[in-house]
């Protein structure tokens, strides 16, 4: 019997036109896909082409890097002056009491170093026990912080909170009100959604009344007006009241986020929670939060970089932040008219965090969308 095994033959692979694939696709589609676009794309090119060299001949090429004083810049004024920089490195950074105290400034580099040595561990995927590393850092970390940077205790000389300054006290105002103001924030979000009618409205009197008052009308009234609310006798610093004002104010918006991600959730999910038997707390806890922080996940970490940047706002009271330190160095007598190397620098350690709470955002929200398919 004769067999009818058809037989195919291999045709020649054919690689896809070079234009249509590749680095050379992408910059057809997007960079000149259409006459807009090459005109955007040329226009584009050429403001890099007449800005961007001559930055780079002035802050590199032509910078000063050497010298303790401005006589090495005042000699060459051709290109940056990063001897200023590096002069007030320790002032920037830590403030008064640690750059007029070199001895001491041990103390906020342990804590910087404790502080990234929690925080790098969480962004890489394959960490162990990342769970322990988190509540180590929001529990364990700040009390580590005030412990050694404060000072007090176990010998350690006692430091003036008023007098720190720089990205310490950026940092320090910026972590304090995030980690207040998260859980502070998810309570009021679920009371914002309560049957409870006094809870509801007391929350949404709260929140509306934060929101609707400006960060630095709240810091100087935290700074004038607290003091009254308490006891003859006690007393807090300047710092203290700056941190409780950033936190309710910082509250009021993530308490709006987390709200924004509760609607989102269809009511099936409580419904059958429901239907299992849960509780309010339990479905709220297990259920509803988890899902409804994930979806606020962008705009939670949008407040939270507004937050940071806002803590410049904190000048208003007399506290010498990042911004307002470099600002003031560079306008003594030692290095008036090196402006644009101070906010050159403050610019970019503001930037550094802020894109880094931005990338990992992002990260985490990836990780957490079991929506995605890959």
């Amino acid at each position: 019997m004769a067999s009818n095994t058809i037989k195919f033959e291999k045709l020649p692979d054919r690689l896809p036109p070079s234009n249509t694939v590749g680095w050379m696709a992408w910059v057809k589609t997007n960079l000149f896909g259409s006459i807009s676009n090459t005109l955007i794309t040329l226009l584009v090119f050429y403001l890099i082409f007449l800005y961007i060299p001559p930055f780079i001949e002035w802050a590199f090429i032509n910078a000063n890097f050497s010298g303790s004083d401005r006589s090495v810049c005042d000699e060459n004024k051709a290109g940056a002056c990063w001897t200023f920089v590096k002069v007030r490195f320790d002032q920037l950074l830590f403030g008064l009491y640690f750059a007029t105290n070199p001895d001491q400034m041990w103390r906020p580099i342990i804590a910087f170093i404790g502080f990234f040595g929690l925080l790098i561990p969480l962004m890489i995927d394959k960490t162990p026990h990342k769970k322990w590393l988190l509540i180590t850092l929001l529990t364990i970390f700040p009390v580590f912080f005030l412990l050694i940077v404060r000072g007090g205790v176990f010998g350690i000389p006692d430091s003036d909170p008023s007098q720190w300054g720089g990205l310490l006290l950026t940092f320090t105002l910026a972590f304090v009100g995030i980690i207040l103001a998260l859980p502070l924030g998810i309570l009021l979000a679920l009371g914002r959604r309560s049957k409870m009618p006094v809870v509801k409205s007391f929350s949404i009197i709260y929140i509306e009344f934060w929101r609707g008052t400006p960060l630095i009308t709240i810091l100087f009234m935290a700074s004038v007006m607290l003091p009254l609310f308490f006891p003859s006798g006690v007393e807090f610093d300047k710092v203290v009241r700056a941190m409780i004002g950033i936190t309710l104010f910082q509250s009021a918006y993530t308490a709006e986020a987390v709200r924004g991600g509760l609607q989102a959730i269809d009511k099936g999910q409580s419904e059958a929670s429901m239907a299992l038997g849960m509780g309010y707390w339990q479905q709220t806890i297990f259920i509803i939060l988890p899902q409804a922080l994930k979806i606020s996940i962008p705009s939670i970490v949008n407040t939270f970089i507004a937050l940071f940047k806002d803590t410049s706002l904190v000048s208003i009271i007399g506290l010498l932040d990042l911004l307002k330190i470099a600002q003031n160095s560079s306008r003594s007598l030692d290095w008036n008219g090196y402006d644009i190397e101070a906010y050159m620098f403050a610019g970019i350690v503001f930037w550094i965090f802020c894109f880094g709470m931005s990338m990992y955002s992002q990260r985490l929200e990836k990780k957490l969308d079991t929506d995605r398919r890959e």
